[in-house]
């Protein structure tokens, strides 16, 4: 017991010691430092204490829990606690330690931290003045020529200037200056902006055009300047004798790739050619998307051969859109193609859908957590887009799975509850008041696993290359109930959610962890299990419950199998966030020219722009509202350049901000601009001809540029240089206008050669070849000299038209006529004559070529010497008509003027029609003018007449090959002018003369149409030699777009009876149409309104549909019936015959509205006055049915047909008179005349057939019937209409049988003629009084005389007693005297003779004297 009590006080002296420890080292506070730069991280400076050495106050300040009871009351305590001792104190040294080392620590980083951004404010300030003095590469000392001698050292050097620095790059002869080949003989120095090309020895391959060409990303400067080397050889420049050996050429673009559209989900595949092959060092062609390199994968499919390279994309999304780049190397480089590709929306789910968002990425991966973000779609669809729903599917299950049940608004999600270490794919889709759209891209798989696993595991390096590898899980293995988390806070804030996260403890323990979130309102201390029944696996969760405005705060604790730990500290107040709006729109959206088909637009980014992922852009043709989408993935810089309009047409754009809360309002529409080309310099001249020559002088002419760079060329210069010497020199410092100049100042027997450049608005262009070498010497042929100028116009599927300029130099004597010559294919000099004899015009249609086939002209001048020297030939043709072409139109305009017009499908702002007479004539400005708007040109005549006749031409000045032509006949003439006084002296056409129509409601409408006519036109009407004007009661309307004029009568009267004429003028035209409303029409269409008015205003409420009608059925039954219709629950239908009401025979279905009365039989009766009422609160229809006179007898006529078709056959029945000859009739009426024929002969009714009716049968009787009665029988029933017979034929064994019948039946009836019977006297019940006397008598009839019996009760009876009888010829009496009760009872009297019997019972009721006698019987006595 002692030692206990020992032992107990040891224990408690050291939990003293302990604690006094603990006290000791929480009075330590630990004290924060707070830095201007959060962001960076001590490890990114100084080395720190690792987060496994935690402080006292970290390991021992918990609250008592299971595993601290355990490690201190384990069986080792003693051993254990002087251990825990000597760590709590040396622990405390080490806090202390790392407090200063933290506070060290502070200081250095905050200095770092302010060092750091005084370089970068530096940096800053740096880049800015670097923008300032930016500026494009120039030269301020260009190259200079220099001339030299074989063997002597020269110095090429120019200066350069720009900001950023130009690339500097030497050409020789235009290919890049490779200083390895002689690397000895070329030094190249580029100091300062100066650059410098030293060649130590010169030799004549030296000799030749040096270029230095300066690039940066503004600009690109040139200078030039040739080296001549002198030698015994002479000057040498360019010499083509050069020892170099020659470079196998480098592989260049050919064909390539243009912007492409594809729609989502299909294929895309792009494509380039080389020419020549590709050199070894060539293979490998990489392709780019918006500057990243794309590589071979699953989807991607890279190709490359000697001549081409490939791309293609299996199945292409939004993300997909960019530009692509395929970079080809070269020995000093690289170089490029690009092309945007355009990725189109696929047809939407659901009409008006939506279309699919994109950029769906996964961030924050954790065992059963991850969070999405994306970006919106650039079309909403029918309505704009309300949310998004994600979608989930695990990998190997092909089974989309919806993440969230309401849409979420912002394009980020957390997804929450996924299984640990499983692969998903995520997706989303976009939804508006349509429905949901498409799905986005599918992410690549995710798996969802620890981020920190692998700072659980630690390598140390021992010696010799081996090491060891630590796990946290050995140095944890006995932690058993986990610590509490640490560091909880809102990782993710927003408006609808926030996402917590925390660290886990550390230790953690070997056991897995699970986490318990529960939260409380900031300021309360009632938490509440936030994360429900929810399994939290992973440090992060999701909280979508939040009420906005309210802040709570949130605590986690750990669980493993062992139990639970303490609840962390709570964090911080946590509420939603604001909503995020809307982006702010670009502004002041410019649109500058590009290509024909493409445009440049540049815009201004909003102030804020923090959150603005790119922008969408939106285009639509001026003038008509179908906004298109220009790009599916949002540009991320303000400008971009659009492809695929429509050149000529006039565009506005405008662009849309794109966040994650989604896309900005439109911006304003930009400026219209049309699609064309933007102006740049003329292309080179071409084909140096020489037209006449003297000993110092030449006439030259070259061919006009084939483009002109947008912009009319506004001259030409031209160079010269003698053969054999490389100096050009300039032979006009003014430009010329024309495509001719004569140059001076020659040297006669020298050869000169010649180049010439176009100039424009924008610049000088490039020369064109050097011409071929001219001798300078006077021209003494006597053929004619060349002609020149060859040109083409009107060029079709079959012809054109070749123009050229008569030949400077005539020769011996004037040109007399022209040879054309024609060659088939690009270089063929196969040349074949088109014409057999000169022809003496300077044009010429060609005619009879084959369509898409090339062709090549040239003409020869002829005079009385021969055939001169031919022009040059003209660049090759192509037979074909350009799409968009139009002709020549003629006509004649609104005011009556003969005219000719042209449609050009390009032109330009400076585009100019050119119209002449003949082709070369000017158009004499007396007799016509011409008018240009737009891209339409008019020539009108002002008095046409034959001087005018002859072939019209118009060209366009900046492109000849728009070009057409007419030939003004006389036939032309004559037929315009007589359209001419047409025009001027209008008559307005009439499509639909006056029509009178009665609408529905009682209303009159007198219309008539014309053609359409202007705004400008007027209207009179003129009514009974009147002009009148509208009116309440007559509305007059007048609708100049249809030529459409109508008078409205609100109710028309009999004053507005007469003629009416409407008078039209519109400018020059006029008319005038009358209408003639009297007499008869007047009164027609003046009753057809009464009763349409009538009709209008019964129909206002229950009306009759079918008004009352009659018909007979089959069954020869009237059937009256009516039918009315916009009936309500109160309306009410009554039937009246004479103003009687009828009510039980009528039948009403509601339902359909029919109502029916049926009468089953016909008779005299059934005439009369039929009325059928309907009504209720909103009016009464009334029908009326008149069965008299015509209409009954029509009712009896239609019956008698029934009653005639109802009969059937004829048959004979024999009767005790003879033989009666009927047929049977479901109804028969008297007014069904029936007649009776025997052997065709009418029988009469005195005759021995008799014939008769009933309502169901006609018969005629035979009476007597002999053998003479047989032959054929005929009913003939005539209904007042139609005659319908019967017939049958009396005889043979059918006779026989009847008779014998008839004999039957005629003794039959003798016999019960003859037969005894009772005819009068007993009644059936008397009743008499007992005590008095009853006398019974009885009369009966028959031959021979009956004889008769009284019977009581079956009984007979004797003339006795009380009884007395007495008979007498056909009469007997019985008298009962003084009766009694017992005399009561059935009394009868039976009478017979040879032919039958007959018996009559009396019921006989004798009672008392104040009794009742039976009510029934007949009181006697």
């Amino acid at each position: 017991m002692e030692t206990r009590t020992v032992t107990r006080q040891e224990q408690g002296e050291q939990s003293s010691k302990m604690s006094h420890g603990v006290e000791l080292s929480s009075q330590i506070k630990k004290k924060t430092f707070t830095s201007s730069d959060e962001d960076a991280s001590y490890a990114d400076f100084y080395p720190i204490i690792p987060g496994d050495v935690m402080s006292v106050k970290e390991i021992l300040d918990f609250p008592p829990n299971p595993t601290w009871e355990m490690l201190t009351m384990a069986a080792e305590d003693e051993h254990h606690r002087d251990k825990w001792t000597m760590f709590g104190n040396e622990a405390e040294k080490v806090e202390i330690d790392v407090i200063r080392n933290q506070q060290l620590l502070r200081t250095r980083y905050d200095q770092k931290s302010i060092r750091m951004k005084a370089q970068r404010k530096a940096a800053d300030h740096l880049k800015y003045l670097e923008l300032l003095s930016r500026k494009a590469p120039d030269f301020p000392i260009p190259l200079r020529a220099h001339t030299v001698w074989e063997g002597m050292t020269v110095k090429l050097s120019c200066t350069v200037q720009g900001c950023p620095p130009p690339k500097v790059t030497w050409y020789k002869d235009g290919a890049p200056l490779r200083m390895s080949d002689q690397p000895w003989n070329y030094s190249l120095q580029q100091k300062f902006g100066l650059n410098s090309l030293e060649i130590r020895r010169c030799f004549p391959e030296d000799a030749g055009e040096y270029k230095v060409v300066a690039k940066s990303p503004l600009g690109e400067a040139t200078t030039f300047a040739t080296l001549v080397v002198n030698s015994y050889q002479g000057a040498s420049a360019g010499s083509e004798c050069s020892q170099t050996p020659a470079l196998e050429p480098e592989a260049q673009f050919g064909t390539t790739f243009h912007p492409t559209w594809v729609k989502e989900g299909n294929g895309l595949s792009l494509q380039c050619t080389f020419t020549p092959d590709l050199l070894p060092l060539q293979q490998d062609v990489t392709w780019f998307r918006d500057g990243i390199q794309l590589h071979q994968s699953s989807t991607v499919d890279i190709m490359t051969s000697s001549k081409k390279a490939l791309i293609a994309l299996k199945a292409v999304h939004k993300e997909h859109e960019g530009l692509y780049t395929a970079r080809l190397k070269t020995r000093d480089g690289f170089k490029e193609h690009s092309a945007f590709v355009y990725i189109k929306d696929a047809s939407a789910s659901v009409a008006g859908g939506p279309a699919s968002p994109l950029a769906v990425r996964v961030l924050d991966v954790n065992k059963d957590y991850v969070f999405l973000t994306w970006e919106p779609p650039s079309a909403d669809g029918s309505s704009s887009v309300q949310g998004y729903f994600v979608e989930r599917c695990e990998l190997g299950q092909d089974q989309w799975v919806r993440c969230n049940q309401q849409s979420q608004r912002m394009c980020h999600y957390p997804v929450f509850g996924l299984k640990v270490g499983a692969a998903y794919q995520f997706r989303v889709r976009a939804v508006n008041q349509a429905g949901v759209g498409r799905p986005s891209m599918a992410t690549e798989p995710v798996l969802t696993a620890d981020p920190l696993e692998h700072t659980r595991t630690m390598v140390v390096d021992v010696d010799r290359g081996r090491t060891i590898t630590i796990t946290k899980d050995e140095l944890e293995g006995r932690i058993r109930v986990p610590f509490p988390p640490t560091g909880v806070h809102a990782c993710e804030v927003h408006d609808t959610f926030v996402v917590l996260s925390w660290t886990e403890p550390e230790p953690r323990g070997i056991e897995p962890l699970t986490f318990y979130v529960e939260r409380t309102l900031a300021g309360k201390d009632s938490w509440e299990l936030a994360s429900m029944d929810m399994a939290v696996n992973s440090p992060r969760f999701p909280v979508f419950d939040l009420v906005k405005g309210k802040e709570c705060c949130f605590r986690v604790r750990s669980i493993n199998k062992y139990g639970v730990s303490d609840p962390s500290e709570p964090s911080r107040p946590i509420s939603l966030g604001d909503t995020q709006a809307l982006p702010a729109p670009p502004h002041s959206i410019l649109a500058f020219r590009d290509t024909n088909t493409s445009v440049l637009l540049q815009w201004q980014e909003p102030e804020d722009k923090d959150d603005i992922l790119g922008y969408y852009l939106y285009s639509n043709e001026a003038g008509k509202q179908d906004w298109k989408t220009v790009n599916n993935k949002p540009i991320t810089q303000n400008r971009f350049t659009v492809h695929g309009l429509q050149t000529g047409r006039d565009h506005v754009f405008r662009v849309k901000s794109v966040s994650k809360a989604g896309n900005s309002k439109y911006s304003d529409e930009s400026r219209p601009i049309m699609v064309k080309s933007a102006l740049h310099v003329p292309s080179s001249p071409s084909a140096v001809a020489l037209l006449l020559c003297t000993d110092s002088e030449m006439v030259l002419t070259w061919r006009a540029p084939a483009c002109s760079g947008g912009d009319p060329v506004r001259g030409y210069y031209l160079d010269q240089r003698e053969d054999g010497t490389d100096t050009w020199r300039e032979v006009n410092v003014k430009p010329v206008r024309e495509r001719q100049f004569k140059v001076c100042n020659l040297t006669s027997g020298h050869h000169y050669r010649f180049r010439v450049f176009a100039a424009n608005i924008v610049g000088v262009g490039k020369p064109c070849d050097a011409s071929e070498a001219f001798l300078c010497e006077r021209w003494t042929m006597p053929e004619p000299g060349c002609p020149y100028d060859l040109e083409s116009r009107e060029v079709r599927n079959d012809s054109l038209v070749l123009l050229w300029a008569a030949p400077l130099y005539e020769g011996k004597g004037p040109v007399t006529g022209y040879v054309l010559e024609i060659s088939q294919g690009d270089q063929s000099d196969n040349w074949t004559a088109l014409n057999d004899e000169p022809i003496l015009d300077t044009l010429y249609k060609v005619s009879g070529l084959q369509a898409g086939g090339t062709y090549r002209f040239r003409v020869s001048a002829v005079n009385e010497a021969g055939v001169g020297c031919p022009s040059l030939p003209s660049e090759p043709i192509t037979a074909q008509t350009q799409p968009g072409t139009k002709n020549i139109e003629i006509g004649v305009d609104g005011d009556g003027f003969i005219f000719l017009s042209y449609e050009a499908d390009e032109m330009n702002d400076s585009s100019e029609f050119l119209w002449s007479k003949n082709y070369r004539e000017a158009i004499d400005s007396g007799r016509a003018g011409v008018q240009s708007k737009n891209n339409r040109s008019v020539l009108t005549f002002t008095e046409p007449s034959e001087q005018d006749l002859g072939l019209y031409a118009v060209e366009m000045s900046d492109n000849p090959s728009l070009s057409s032509s007419y030939n003004f006949t006389a036939e032309d003439l004559e037929r315009l002018k007589e359209l001419s006084w047409q025009v001027r002296n209008p008559l307005i056409a009439l499509k639909s003369g006056w029509q009178v129509e009665v609408c529905e409601i009682g209303g009159v409408r007198l219309w008539l149409q014309t053609e359409t006519l202007s705004d400008a036109a007027e209207l009179r009407l003129i009514f009974n030699d009147r002009e009148v004007s509208s009116t309440p009661q007559r509305k007059i309307n007048f609708d100049k777009a249809k030529g459409l004029v109508e008078i409205l009568f609100h109710h028309l009267s009999p004053e507005d009876e007469g003629s009416y004429t409407a008078q039209l003028r519109d400018g020059r035209a006029k008319n005038q149409f009358t209408l003639v409303l009297v007499d008869q029409k007047f009164r027609e269409t003046l009753a057809l309104a009464d009763a349409k008015r009538r009709d209008h205003q019964r129909k206002s409420g229950p009306y009759f549909l079918e008004y009352l009608t009659w018909s007979v059925t089959e069954d020869c039954e009237l059937i009256i019936k009516c039918k009315i219709t916009n009936t309500s629950k109160d309306t009410t239908l009554k039937w009246f015959k004479e103003g009687a009401e009828v009510t039980p025979a009528t039948v009403y279905d509601k339902p359909s509205g029919l109502s029916t009365l049926t009468i089953p039989q016909v008779t005299k009766n059934v005439g009369g006055t039929y009325k059928a009422v309907v009504a209720d609160g909103r009016g009464k229809d009334v029908s009326t049915l008149e069965l008299l006179d015509e209409e009954y007898d029509k009712l009896l006529q239609q019956l008698s047909k029934q009653c005639a078709l109802s009969a059937g056959p004829l048959s004979i029945q024999s009767t005790a008179e003879g033989l009666q000859l009927y047929c049977s009739l479901k109804y028969y009426i008297t007014y069904l005349k029936a007649s009776w024929y025997f052997k065709e002969k009418r029988i009469d009714q005195e005759s021995r057939v008799k014939p008769g009716c009933n309502m169901q049968r006609v018969w005629a009787e035979i009476l007597n019937p002999t053998d003479s009665d047989k032959g054929k029988y005929t009913l003939e029933m005539f209904d007042g209409k139609e005659t319908h017979k019967r017939y049958l034929d009396l005889s043979g064994q059918g006779f026989a049988d009847a008779m014998l019948e008839y004999q039957r039946l005629k003794q039959e009836a003798f016999a019960k003629k003859n037969q005894a019977r009772v005819t009068m006297g007993l009644p059936d019940v008397v009743a008499i009084v007992v005590g008095k006397t009853l006398c019974l008598t009885c009369f009966y009839d028959g031959d021979p005389t009956p004889e008769s019996f009284w019977l009581r009760n079956d009984r007979a009876i004797t003339s006795q007693g009380q009884f007395t009888i007495i008979k007498e010829p056909k009469r007997s009496d019985i008298t009962i005297t003084n009766v009694k009760m017992e005399d009561s009872g059935k009394y009868s009297i039976c009478v017979h003779n040879r032919h039958g019997s007959e018996t009559v019972d009396v019921t006989v009721s004798v009672y008392r004297l104040g009794d009742k006698p039976p009510s029934n019987a007949v009181l006697m006595g």
